[in-house]
């Protein structure tokens, strides 16, 4: 097995000055005017790209999703999250449901978990042998180069909280009946074993943080800045252009041409706001 390594340390979040909303929502919309930037240059070169987004329960992730989705075409930028596999999908090759997601081209894939799952909750939470977790760590570094020699842009994020951060944010879930949702049987387990995770986030990073796939670790403790530097990062990991485009005119209008409006009993919504 390999060495156990210390929590990954801070980068000095706690040192700066507090971010402001206003200050965090001007720079968001700074960031999300490249990202469609970035999408147009997607779309015109046939670009693939495949982030894959892990960490801690808690972490933070589905909020820089959300920030990175918000702005952009979910035709370009597509979403996965896949729920827990079927007893078909069982039956295949491991990484096959995975592979059917893969970007096309002009297409960026959001992995909101991926098949990192085995080196973690799989492994943690012992739903697969010991032989499956050796036989995943051994090759995925062959399976992530198999994917970039075939044009994909892979780029991998691990999401760092706190132990103490976590538990505050658990406990707002318990709390608060808008998080409830956000709460499942795995997150209380991770809450309880985060030693037997750190251990498989070891394993993992010593396995698969290669010098053509690494993992790029973003501190998520003040979330906001989490957002702000995932995206930022994100934005730099890719070799995008700005795509010039011809100016747009709005056509003019066609004429009535004799139309009239019906008086037609229409079901008008009430007005409540």
């Amino acid at each position: 097995m390999p060495k156990e390594q210390q929590q990954p340390k801070s980068n000095g979040n706690k040192e700066r000055p507090e971010l402001t909303k206003k200050q965090y929502e001007r720079e968001l919309r700074k960031l999300q005017t490249k990202l469609v930037e970035m999408q147009e240059w997607v779309r015109a070169t046939g670009a693939k790209i495949a982030v894959v987004f892990e960490g801690r329960d808690a972490a933070g992730k589905g909020g820089v999703i959300h920030r990175i989705m918000e702005r952009v075409s979910p035709r370009i930028f597509r979403h996965v999250a896949l729920p827990a596999p079927t007893e078909r999908e069982k039956s295949q090759l491991y990484i096959q449901r995975y592979l059917k997601e893969m970007p096309a081209a002009g297409e960026a894939t959001l992995f909101d978990r991926s098949w990192y799952n085995r080196a973690l909750v799989e492994h943690v939470m012992e739903f697969c042998s010991d032989k499956q977790y050796e036989q995943f760590l051994r090759m995925c570094p062959a399976f992530e180069s198999l994917l970039r020699n075939n044009g994909i842009l892979l780029i991998k994020y691990w999401f760092e909280v706190s132990e103490k951060e976590q538990h505050k944010r658990f406990q707002k879930r318990i709390e608060d009946p808008m998080r409830h949702w956000k709460l499942s049987p795995m997150d209380l387990e991770s809450h309880r074993r985060w030693y037997d995770y750190s251990r498989a986030r070891d394993a993992m990073f010593e396995a698969t943080d290669t010098p053509q796939s690494p993992w790029y670790v973003v501190q998520t403790d003040d979330k906001e800045r989490a957002r702000l530097n995932c995206i930022a990062h994100l934005l730099n990991a890719v070799p995008w252009k700005k795509i010039a485009h011809e100016k747009i005119t709005l056509p003019k209008r066609q004429g009535p041409k004799g139309y009239k409006e019906p008086d037609w009993p229409y079901h008008w919504i009430s007005q409540k706001y």
